[in-house]
């Protein structure tokens, strides 16, 4: 390295103390207590402590959790949190941890007791920060590969091998609401899947909010089908999905004059250059559907490059949406079914919060792990909408992680007291401090 404009020697030793290398994760940890999160774990999984000088269920599920949210993909992972006590408290050994995870995928019904736990976190910290004024749950599925024959791993449509698990998210606040772990054939259009996920979403959503604001599922083509609109009309939710160009829809389309098209909307409300949209309702048969479905075209030039296929038409490609909202206004309705693409967005950080790894050998295990990273997932939201501010409010996780949570400090004591000191010179010392400066202020649990 240099110094002054000098080459300099380094020597390395592994004789330093009081140094934390994962400073600002602690903030993961204090959301998790603040939040009622750890409290209701503690509570709910009390009767898996054996020993009364046991680690305490509930702690454990919060510290692999914190574990995940910090970037770890394995148990054995959890090793960089049991090594930093002093901010993390005493954390579980590898086996410890293991064996709540096999308690929980042993035990009927506390996978449901630890969604309830995360329900009730999710409560807490939309009541600090305001509950949403519409929820728009997000479904989409992923493919998870595996390197050996675990339990429930087949083969899937792409040609790999491993799991498919189907996943909710809220739109409006970024929060993984639901997941289930399907094996790596399961279909992409399973409405069974999509009816399931969509019910252990709705479970996340405090009841009295349900009664009062609009509810939005949207999916691709996948979620088309009419057992999940017609579960969507029974329980007052709207829809907005993917709808298949068939024979009708494609003569629909061609019958349209050129006046019938106008511009779609880009992300921020401006008009796109490359793309225009049209209804096409009156000109379909869609009584087998829900009343008041409608279905929106959106067509566009194929970008340089690309290959057309055989039923694209005069250079455009089209994609349909199947909607029975109200709005008018098919600008809006056609931009908010583009904006499904976040849900992607959050299923690839979510491969690197524990996804991309489903470790165990054993099924029920692995959805013990998929249900954990939901909540890493929400830690990290949790941990931005509460304690930071700008970009890094905004900043996804890999970049929340180099920027802010994987900050190396000396750890100080003196007089009772502990002092984290951040490098003064790294760019986001200040953001860190005050973000601990947040965590402290948080109103403690009643």
């Amino acid at each position: 390295m240099q110094r002054d404009g000098r080459n300099v020697t380094v020597e390395v030793t592994a004789d330093g103390e009081g140094l934390v290398s994962h400073a600002g994760s602690a903030l993961l940890a204090q959301v998790a207590d603040k939040s009622g999160l750890t409290q209701a774990l503690s509570v709910r999984l009390g009767d898996l402590k054996q020993r009364r000088s046991g680690h305490d269920p509930g702690r454990v599920v919060r510290d692999l959790a914190v574990m995940l949210a910090d970037g770890g993909d394995c148990l054995a992972d959890l090793g960089a949190v049991r090594e930093q006590d002093a901010l993390f408290g005493a954390v579980a050994s590898d086996s410890t941890a293991f064996r709540v995870i096999d308690a929980i995928a042993s035990t009927p019904g506390l996978l449901d007791v630890v969604a309830d736990a995360h329900a009730l976190a999710r409560e807490r910290v939309w009541a600090q920060t305001g509950p949403p004024d519409q929820v728009t749950i997000d479904v989409d599925a992923t493919l998870v590969g595996s390197h050996s024959e675990k339990e429930g791993a087949a083969g899937n449509y792409k040609g790999g091998y491993g799991f498919h698990p189907i996943l909710a998210y809220c739109d409006e606040t970024d929060e993984a609401l639901a997941a289930i772990l399907r094996p790596g054939n399961a279909g992409s259009n399973t409405a069974a899947d999509h009816v399931e996920v969509i019910e252990c979403a709705l479970q996340q959503i405090p009841a009295e909010l349900i009664e009062t604001i609009e509810i939005v599922v949207r999916a691709d083509s996948a979620g088309a089908t009419h057992e999940v609109m017609d579960f969507c009309r029974e329980h007052r939710l709207r829809y907005t999905v993917g709808y298949e160009l068939t024979d009708a829809v494609r003569a629909a389309i061609l019958k349209l004059p050129e006046d019938a098209w106008i511009a779609a909307l880009a992300t921020d409300g401006t008009l796109r250059e490359n793309g225009q949209i049209a209804e096409i309702t009156t000109s379909l048969d869609l009584t087998t559907w829900p009343t008041g479905s409608r279905v929106i075209i959106r067509r566009e030039r194929a970008h340089p490059g690309a290959q057309l296929s055989f039923t694209d038409h005069d250079g455009h490609r089209f994609q349909g949406v199947l909607t029975d909202q109200t709005d008018p206004d098919i600008q809006v309705l056609e931009r908010r079914q583009r904006q499904r693409a976040h849900a992607e967005t959050h299923i690839r950080n979510d491969k690197d919060t524990g996804l991309r790894n489903l470790p165990f050998r054993d099924f029920e295990h692995n959805r013990v792990w998929l249900m954990l990273v939901g909540i890493a997932h929400d830690l990290l939201i949790w941990t931005q909408r509460l304690l930071l501010t700008g970009e890094l409010a905004r900043a996804e996780p890999k970049r929340l992680r180099y920027q802010l949570l994987h900050v190396a400090a000396r750890l100080a004591f003196h007089a009772r007291k502990a002092t984290l000191r951040v490098d003064a010179k790294w760019p986001w010392a200040d953001a860190l401090a005050a973000a601990f400066t947040r965590a402290r202020a948080l109103p403690a649990l009643a």
